[in-house]
């Protein structure tokens, strides 16, 4: 439980709170290596008291209002603290950590192309798509849940799997009956053109060498100030119709530059299945929007945009996911716990006012997901930066919803802070 430590005085001489002998990872998750062990770290050593003791010392010189909620700080600086400590011990790094799309999802070795995806609450699972006719290539399942196939090239050295072809999972519930999903580490998803109600599929996206951006431009230096354009790409045109990233690129970008902007904040950037949601319902995290392009065109826009000395920061949504499940990662909620899940149990893990999921910030995994997601955009798309959506609603258990907040730090400080979240 959270202790709110509310109107707790500060003693004269601080001594840091003794931990127990050992803290177990906050979930049975995969390693770096796809699962194959889990760790138990000593927290005897003292190193994180004595971080915990140093970090809140620091704090409550700054204000002190803190110190009627040091116990408070103390627990929130001990759990960050501690997982961070059990992430390096158990994968090596925070930046090992964070690479999971270099395991996950689809990758490609010098002779076979892999698949990889973490769905714990499936009894069987299947790959699908136009290589193989829709008719399921089985996977294999270790015991953290991961699933995986390695599909050879031909005897030319073609790939399995075509560029550009369609994709997906095929996943059986607990109680017999199976499902199609898109894949959660899904590079780029789209539906079949002028067909109405079509639904997403996951496309491979694996371009021959050719076709590939090739950067040509640095990431600008860092101005002393941001002066940010906060801009939707589908929305900048002035003709009734969803602009793309190509038509932004040559038509908005120096109007911009000329207006004196340093920086520009992109919008529904994510997947995302309704489009009047602005973006913020995002369905598959790692997907760059189809309706406005390719990840080639998107990579294009971005390197005009340093080119230019233009900063280029994504709105990223962490906060919640759609609740769509045919074409998003909440269709792979089989019902299980949450420590197997991407999202918190029962009523926790539904955000009613926006009807989405909220994400289970406690699970090891979807740590994982998230921190490689942020990774991904700015490794694979050179992004500079990140304007997180929804704060409000990961900082709290009630989201905001019906909260009037008043400033005041038993609002921050209590037992309706979300401390996994933070």
């Amino acid at each position: 439980p959270h202790r709110a430590g509310v109107g707790t005085a500060a003693q004269p001489a601080r001594q840091p709170r003794p931990l127990p002998a050992t803290t177990t990872l906050l979930r049975q998750g995969s390693s770096a290596r796809c699962g194959q062990r889990s760790v138990t770290v000593s927290a005897a050593s003292g190193n994180v008291q004595d971080a915990v003791a140093k970090t809140v010392e620091v704090l409550l010189s700054h204000d002190p209002e803190y110190l009627s909620h040091e116990m408070h700080l103390e627990y929130r600086v001990e759990a960050y603290l501690q997982t961070r400590e059990n992430i390096i011990e158990a994968e090596g790094s925070l930046e090992q950590f964070s690479e999971g799309f270099k395991t996950f999802g689809f990758q490609r070795k010098e002779s076979c192309t892999v698949y990889r995806e973490w769905a714990p609450g499936a009894v069987a699972a299947q790959l699908i798509g136009d290589f193989n006719g829709w008719n399921g290539t089985w996977m294999e399942k270790n015991e953290f849940g991961v699933w995986s196939v390695s599909l050879p090239d031909d005897p030319s050295g073609r790939p399995a799997i075509p560029h550009g072809s369609r994709v997906k999972i095929r996943l059986q519930h607990p109680d017999g009956w199976w499902a199609d999903r898109l894949p959660a580490w899904i590079k780029w998803a789209t539906v079949e053109p002028n067909k109405m109600g079509a639904k997403y599929d996951g496309i491979y996206w694996d371009p021959p060498e050719h076709e590939k951006h090739t950067w040509r431009n640095q990431r600008p230096p860092r101005p002393q100030s941001l002066r940010i354009y906060e801009t939707h790409v589908g929305m900048s045109s002035t003709e009734p119709k969803v602009a793309s990233y190509t038509e932004f690129k040559d038509n908005v970008l120096p109007r911009i530059k000329a207006l004196g902007y340093n920086a520009i904040q992109l919008m529904a950037v994510q997947e995302h299945a309704y489009y009047a949601s602005f973006g913020y319902h995002v369905t598959n995290p790692f997907a760059v929007s189809s309706r406005s392009g390719t990840p080639e065109e998107l990579k294009a826009l971005i390197d005009e945009a340093h080119r230019m000395g233009i900063q280029v920061l994504l709105d990223i949504v962490h906060s919640h996911i759609s609740s769509n499940v045919d074409d998003g990662i909440a269709g792979f909620d089989f019902g299980q716990g949450e420590e197997s899940n991407y999202f918190y149990s029962g009523a926790a893990g539904y955000h009613q006012q926006w009807d989405s999921r909220c994400v289970n910030y406690r699970n090891w995994e979807v740590l994982r997901y998230l921190l490689s997601n942020c990774r991904f955009w700015l490794d694979e798309y050179k992004f500079d930066g990140f304007r997180f959506d929804g704060v409000t609603s990961m900082l709290y258990h009630h989201h905001g919803i019906d909260f009037s907040f008043t400033g005041n730090y038993n609002e921050y400080f209590s037992p309706a802070t979300n401390v996994d979240a933070i």
